[in-house]
């Protein structure tokens, strides 16, 4: 047996090498992350004849490059789970960190758990694209909820109490109205300088042109909003300036969380399991796409409550002698981007519960709240059972498209 211990670093990697009882074929050296090192690399690693395990951790991007050519050369890669190499790596008394100890560490976890190291799947181009697409999404949309906060602090100053009246961001089109109407009347004085019916009717222009829906009483609403409020900034071109540089930003943030929704929605409709989820109630053009990039093939985890588990939204029992905990909260150890789709699955299906009764996840979140649980608590519980049921029928629906092709 051969355990290759990698501790990856930006640009550079310590490669460990041992045998079995820890005998060590390779002290640690380092390696650069270019083409010319790698191949040197997997040129020492082709003259031992033994299995090779070629073990690392997780390290934000850095360790792609590696073990994509460790593969490429025909090595078995496996990634660890750093949570698990940390745990591992903290057995002594005394435990000192540097990179050669690190991939030392590495290697001897290959040793130690060579029969039960997790197999490292590789998921196809299209799967590896659309969650490369639904990581770059949740990273726009904290970008955009930054430029919203600041839009928002700017309009209590010119503007206050207009924030939240006027629709937002619309996913399936792109358009954003607050931000269209706070370019155009950016301060109350651009409202108040015209009497209601006039404003009203230029209102009515405006939504016209721009492509939006005319409403009256919200034109009557925007006007009471003006008149009441009390702006601390003043009418000036530099206030203008500022408010309509924010616009312009969020723009550009809107217009990219659109297009790379909507390019998810169209690798997401080359996945087998694309109807049967979008079938599922709650999972929209926006959700739906990225619980497939989330989630990946269910198959990977070995049951519904390692799916689970993945999420962060497990329980883990807790029991000692006598005493079993039953106060258990959730764990929140897994991806945090599934815990968002869950809340925003949820209360889609909350508002829509009218219309889901017969959904047996409806159903489960209202039995839930009527046995006295918090909303959120009775709105986990719920999303609980959604990944159950997901994991049940996509799995099926993958295996049966494999033996069709």
């Amino acid at each position: 047996m051969i355990s290759v211990g990698i501790d990856v670093s930006k640009g550079k990697s310590t490669v460990c090498v041992l045998k079995s009882y820890g005998e060590i074929v390779l002290s640690p050296k380092d390696y650069r992350h270019t083409t010319t090192e790698l191949d040197v690399l997997a040129s020492k690693l082709a003259t031992y004849d033994e299995e090779i395990h070629v073990i690392m951790e997780v390290t934000g991007s850095y360790h792609l490059s590696i073990a994509a050519h460790l593969k490429k050369a025909g090595y078995l890669v496996y990634i660890i789970n750093p949570l698990e190499m940390k745990r591992y790596r903290c057995q002594r008394i005394r435990n000192p960190k540097t990179d050669r100890i690190d991939a030392f560490t590495i290697a001897q976890y290959g040793i130690d758990f060579w029969y039960r190291v997790p197999v490292d799947r590789s998921i196809d181009k299209s799967r590896s694209e659309l969650k490369f697409l639904g990581t770059q999404y949740l990273n726009f949309m904290k970008s955009r909820q930054d430029r919203c906060l600041a839009l928002c602090n700017i309009m209590d100053r010119t503007l206050p109490g207009i924030y939240g009246k006027i629709e937002t961001f619309n996913r399936n089109t792109g358009r954003d109205k607050l931000c269209d109407f706070v370019y155009d009347y950016y301060h109350r004085d651009c409202i108040m300088k015209y009497s209601e019916q006039k404003f009203c009717e230029r209102y009515q222009a405006w939504t016209k042109k721009k492509g939006y829906r005319y409403r009256e009483n919200e034109a009557r609403q925007l006007y009471r909003i003006a008149k009441d409020s009390i702006p601390t900034l003043t009418a000036t071109e530099n206030t203008k300036m500022m408010v309509r540089e924010i616009v312009t930003v969020l723009r550009a943030v809107n217009i990219s969380i659109y297009r790379i929704l909507s390019q998810m929605q169209v690798l997401a409709k080359q996945m087998p399991e694309y109807e049967t989820v979008m079938a599922m109630k709650g999972a929209g053009d926006s959700i739906g796409p990225r619980l497939i990039a989330a989630i990946g093939d269910p198959r990977r985890f070995h049951s519904e409550k390692a799916l689970i588990a993945y999420a962060g939204i497990d329980a883990p029992p807790y029991q000692s002698g006598k005493f079993t905990g039953t106060e258990r909260h959730m764990s929140k150890r897994g991806s945090k981007i599934m815990r968002k789709l869950g809340f925003e699955l949820m209360d889609s299906i909350n508002k829509h519960q009218a219309n889901y009764q017969e959904d047996a996840v409806c159903q489960y979140f209202l039995k839930k709240r009527a046995e006295g649980k918090a909303y959120r608590v009775a709105m986990f519980a719920a999303y609980n059972k959604f990944l159950r049921i997901y994991h049940s029928k996509v799995s099926a629906v993958l295996k049966e498209y494999e033996a069709m092709n």
